[in-house]
């Protein structure tokens, strides 16, 4: 199945030193960026709009659509804001990308600020990953010094500064307008839309807000043409992405692929489930994601695809679970990063979550009462759609497709804890080879 794979923003991650700028040039790196200022800001825009690139943060909104939605006639700065707060139990893509090839993602920022008329971008790093905060700071200083960044950009005229800016640890600042108000120096809390970011964003400027891969696939739009990047992925999901397989499958990691492979495929590649036990469920895009099971593994890992099946593509964090899983266990342990991460804004989440854990805890321990899973369900009917961002409905959506396609587990923790029902296995690599 390795003829499925396309690697290209992961080309380059296997060689030799392969972050600093002198291997990315050895990949055509920069090509994209000299291509694009030999080009009018608005051709640049117009070839990402027909590439078809859509946002791989999650809500998978048309790239170029947004960037064109910056009005050019505001007279205050024009900011690029990178999503780089990568906190959801699942999603590690972004990550392994940065600290891999960070001059990938600066070139992006430098084709996508250009095309957009911004002089000022920033890239908001999760705050637990001080590594990948230095990578990208050292990859900065150098593209400082060999003129990529800076005043007039390779005497094209462009002046360009990148910030790379570490956040503290909150994942509700991977929500955008969370994401803003702490850059601001405020404390990480949604903002009330309209208006939005592209209109009143960052310092009440025009702001665009792209993930880490959405920026990070640009250069090889510029460098190859629009045409290439659609010929690849669906008709309505164009081009590749990378796909992150955790759990129990035989080889975990990134999987670049074109969108609307399978998840049938993707575990192909992944060697299989985990020797001598089978699938049980997955998710297709992170905790946020409802669940899937066996029955959907042939459905195309794509926007429609994951849209059909009652689910999202989400940041294609597919971790899969075998036999050996509590739904009830893993679905507590979701439930309690959601309450624990909730900024307490909006008091449906802010109670709601807390009230999930209560209820799974006592399922867990088989101490459940008649009824405690449709009490359950009560709780998301009052938590979901209620909150000024997504992370109340991520919240729900784990436990609602749980309770969906589990039920009658979860029915058993009214008398049986989960750990004798599925009991813990110990790993052998974790007990110093004791068995």
């Amino acid at each position: 199945m390795t003829e499925l794979l396309t690697p290209i923003l992961s080309a380059n991650w296997g060689v030799d030193k392969s972050w600093t700028l002198k291997s990315y040039l050895s990949f055509d790196g920069f090509e994209g960026a000299k291509k694009a200022l030999k080009l009018k800001p608005e051709e640049v825009l117009e070839i990402v709009k027909e590439s078809g690139l859509r946002g791989r943060g999650g809500a998978g909104f048309p790239t170029g659509t947004k960037w064109s939605f910056v009005p050019q006639d505001n007279p205050n700065p024009k900011y690029l804001v990178v999503n780089a707060d990568e906190s959801e139990p699942g999603t590690c893509k972004d990550m392994p990308l940065l600290l891999a090839s960070p001059h990938t993602l600066l070139e992006g920022i430098v084709i996508a600020s250009y095309a957009i008329h911004c002089h000022t971008a920033f890239v908001y790093v999760r705050g637990e990953v001080a590594h990948v905060a230095r990578r990208l700071q050292a990859a900065v200083a150098e593209l400082y010094a060999a003129g990529w960044l800076g005043k007039d950009i390779q005497g094209s005229g462009f002046d360009l500064d990148v910030v790379v800016h570490s956040g503290a640890g909150a994942y509700i600042c991977g929500e955008e307008t969370a994401l803003l108000d702490s850059l601001e120096g405020k404390r990480g809390q949604p903002r009330l839309r309209p208006p939005f970011p592209a209109v009143a964003g960052l310092y009440a400027s025009p702001t665009v807000i792209n993930n880490v891969e959405s920026i990070s696939s640009v250069p090889c739009i510029l460098r190859n043409g629009a045409e290439w990047f659609s010929a690849m992925g669906t008709e309505k999901s164009k081009g590749f992405t990378i796909y992150s397989l955790s759990g129990h499958v035989a080889k975990p990691g990134q999987y670049e692929a074109p969108l609307g492979t399978t998840f049938a495929q993707l575990l192909e590649c992944a060697g299989g489930m985990r020797a001598g036990h089978e699938l049980k469920f997955f998710t297709p895009g992170g905790s946020s994601t409802p669940i899937l099971t066996p029955a959907d593994v042939d459905i195309p890992m794509d926007y429609e695809g994951m849209v059909g099946a009652g689910t999202m593509l989400g940041t294609k964090a597919l971790q899969v679970f075998d036999e050996t899983t509590s739904i009830v266990r893993t679905t507590l342990r979701w439930s309690e990063f959601y309450a624990h991460e909730s900024c307490g804004k909006c008091t449906p989440c802010r109670e709601g979550t807390g009230w999930l854990v209560q209820l799974l805890k006592r399922l867990e321990a088989g101490q459940g009462h008649e009824g405690d899973v449709d009490k359950l369900l009560s709780v998301c009917d009052d938590i979901n759609g209620l909150s000024f961002c997504a992370l109340a409905g991520g919240a729900v959506a784990c436990v609602t497709s749980a309770v969906k396609h589990f039920r009658e587990e979860f029915e058993l923790g009214y008398t049986t804890p989960a750990w004798e029902a599925f009991p813990y296995e110990l790993s052998t690599a974790w007990a110093g080879g004791a068995k």
